[in-house]
């Protein structure tokens, strides 16, 4: 029986498109000097109240269509998903979200999370997405691909097994390609970056004003280096490397969740309640332990599949990205202890809400670029628009023998790192071995960036994205760039400091930005 981590616990960082491996898709022809896009840029957006249950009756969702590819924009069409909340006061246009990811769709974020959001509808319509491959928009998907991989890439280090693994996440690819249908090809930031043009253009506004967070911080530096002259006002925040490889972005993530890991088993253990009792140094031991014997002997799930160690790493580095979220990760943690119940953890990491099907795939293949019903999402479209899109992103690709050398000097990198969360890191690390090569674009090209000012905010406790990724694009992308330091803990800051949110929201609505290096302090986190 496949373990729930096979099949959807993929979060936080590492397919792209698979012409050289799979035989059947369409042939490359000579892309158009200057494509004529007139009929995309010239849409405007049909708005309605959202449909589906749990929807706010205040939330409208609406889409837009954009080419399939830009260089050939006869070649077929995408529609993409989008929903707004209306401007409550005098608007000056939208503001426009990415959640991160990559992977994560916009929509049902905006419809979970609007709260947060609200102060900004004093000044605009606030607007999000969900990318292309992801969400309702042309959902990818591996099928029994993802099953493949991780199977492939939990096995042992010896020189054999490597090169047989390599060749399973090679064929796997294909899996990948056949359930994702036309848009694979095609799924990238560089693509989205474009989109996002369309989208404010439909929207009607001259300039793009944006708020991204995590991985949508990459998305927001390619849109600015893309398009500098439609920049208007953005923000930055959990700011994402668009330079390291991604081994080393690998890494800063173990070293970053063991960091969170540790913190939030300082705090669980000054309570009774902790299922790990009151002594950290052995409650550290007792998680690592509990991830071994779970890999060792998976705990039936809510599914019908095995929860192993890794679906547990997994769940638990989607708890730790806020310290809001550390009193459910505690009981969850509590049940699955006692009880053997996983139902909490599933939840954190996740993998309860989709159907294992791909219908929506089956219709792409057939040329269909429409939006998918909610119910036709694939269960795995996280982790594979996670691959596809790091992917493409990357332009390193390695060989086999090239991996074979270095993934047990890697391994006990990762181990290093982090006991907990390396080898999961590391699985993720070897996912686009044996596909095309990434653009290069993001590495080379998003460089002193002009434009008007970008606000960017970096956490000093951040698991996922370390504060030097904030300092190291600031100076990648020049004078434009200004750096806010939150000084707290967690992944990204508005949500978690009512400072950074205040900073924010006064430079989007009012265009009052702090100095470069200004910070806020480190809010009070401890446990009542």
């Amino acid at each position: 029986m496949l373990s729930m981590h096979q099949r959807f616990a993929i979060v936080g960082a590492a397919t792209a498109a698979l012409t050289l491996l799979v035989a059947g898709l369409p042939t490359t022809a000579t892309a158009d000097e200057d494509p004529d896009l007139s009929r995309f840029y010239g849409q405007r957006i049909t708005w309605a109240a959202c449909k589906g249950e749990g929807m706010p009756k205040d939330l409208q969702c609406g889409k837009i269509t954009v080419p399939l590819d830009y260089a050939r924009p006869d070649r077929g069409t995408l529609d993409l998903a989008l929903a707004r909340y209306r401007a409550t006061g005098d608007s000056r246009g939208s503001v426009l979200l990415n959640f991160g990811g990559p992977g994560g769709a916009g929509v049902p974020q905006l419809a979970a999370g609007g709260k947060d959001f609200m102060g900004l509808t004093n000044g605009y319509d606030v607007v999000t997405f969900d990318p292309r491959g992801v969400g309702r928009s042309s959902p990818v998907s591996c099928g029994e691909g993802m099953d493949q991989i991780f199977e492939a890439t939990d096995s042992g280090t010896d020189t054999s097994d490597v090169r047989a693994a390599l060749e399973v996440v090679k064929k796997a690819a294909a899996e990948c390609a056949e359930n994702s249908g036309a848009v694979l090809p095609h799924i990238g930031t560089v693509n989205a970056a474009r989109d996002m043009d369309v989208m404010r253009q439909a929207l009607g506004d001259k300039k793009l004003n944006y708020l991204g967070f995590s991985y949508g911080t990459r998305l927001g530096a390619v849109y600015a280096a893309r398009f500098p002259e439609k920049t208007g006002r953005m923000v930055l925040d959990g700011v994402d490397t668009l330079t390291e490889p991604m081994t080393e972005q690998g890494l800063t993530g173990a070293e970053g969740q063991q960091t969170a890991l540790d913190d939030f088993i300082t705090w669980c253990t000054k309570s009774m309640a902790c299922p790990f009792g009151e002594d950290a140094r052995s409650a550290r031991d007792q998680v690592v332990q509990l991830v071994d014997s779970l890999d060792a002997e998976p705990v039936p799930s809510d599914f019908g599949q095995q929860f192993s160690g890794q679906d547990l790493v997994g769940a638990i580095s989607q708890a730790l990205y806020s310290k809001e979220m550390w009193p459910t990760l505690e009981q969850a943690l509590t049940l699955l202890i006692q009880d053997g119940d996983t139902h909490g953890l599933l939840q954190l990491s996740g993998g309860a809400s989709f159907p294992d099907a791909t219908p929506s795939a089956q219709r792409l293949k057939k040329g269909d670029g429409g939006l998918a019903d909610i119910e036709d999402i694939p269960l795995d479209n996280l982790p594979a628009a996670l691959m596809a899109i790091n992917c493409a992103d990357d332009p390193d690709r390695p060989s086999a023998e090239q991996v074979t050398r270095q993934v047990e000097k890697l391994r006990a990198a990762y181990t290093e790192a982090s006991p907990v969360f390396g080898q999961y890191r590391l699985t993720q690390v070897l996912m686009c071995y044996g596909r095309p090569k990434g653009t290069d674009y993001i590495r080379d090209d998003v460089r002193d960036v002009g434009g008007p000012k970008k606000l960017l905010v970096g956490t000093r406790g951040d698991p996922a994205t370390p504060y030097r990724w904030t300092q190291e694009t600031a100076e990648r992308l020049g004078s434009s760039a200004v750096v806010l330091d939150n000084k707290g803990e967690g992944h990204t800051g508005y949500a978690s400091s009512k400072c950074v949110h205040r900073k924010v929201d006064d430079f989007l609505l009012y265009g009052s930005l702090p100095a470069s290096g200004s910070s806020c302090g480190a809010e009070d986190t401890n446990r009542d």
